[in-house]
């Protein structure tokens, strides 16, 4: 991971934003951005992947990061916000047109991909695990058609 002012500034924002939640398997939630953000390889995308579920999984908004982090950050966090109301393969389609929201894309997929997190998971079946790793699969291959 890079650390900068910036990023720093973002590692904070993301921990105070998360701060409560876990995912499926009762792990502090804050671990899968810091995990995202440990691939990449430059200031801006450590910011966007340490931030990229905060707009879309809490209260924070795009205006409260408007005035913390450059335009190219805020921008990338646009096309990693999915509307639900869109397709998901079409949401992995349109994000692939900025090249920082693909990368950090590109590197959920793969954490979100690593089946041994849901391992323990009462609530996960085979049959949904099956399906998240068609699903993910599928969706690297869409991130990775050409524009």
């Amino acid at each position: 991971m890079i650390y900068t002012a910036l990023t720093k500034k973002a590692m904070k924002v993301a921990y105070e934003a998360h701060h409560g939640q876990t995912d499926r398997s009762g792990v502090p939630y804050i671990f899968h951005p810091v995990h995202v953000a440990e691939q990449m390889d430059d200031e801006i995308s450590t910011c966007v992947a340490l931030l990229h579920d905060v707009v879309e999984d809490t209260e924070i908004t795009f205006e409260d990061l408007s005035g913390e982090f450059p335009e190219e950050v805020i921008e990338a966090l646009r096309f990693l916000t999915r509307d639900k109301s869109v397709n998901y393969f079409e949401y992995i389609r349109i994000l692939r047109k900025n090249p920082i929201a693909r990368k950090v894309k590109e590197a959920d997929i793969r954490h979100n991909s690593d089946i041994s997190r849901l391992e323990n998971c009462d609530d996960v079946s085979g049959e949904q695990i099956t399906r998240l790793r068609g699903r993910y699969a599928r969706a690297l291959e869409v991130l990775h058609e050409p524009v």
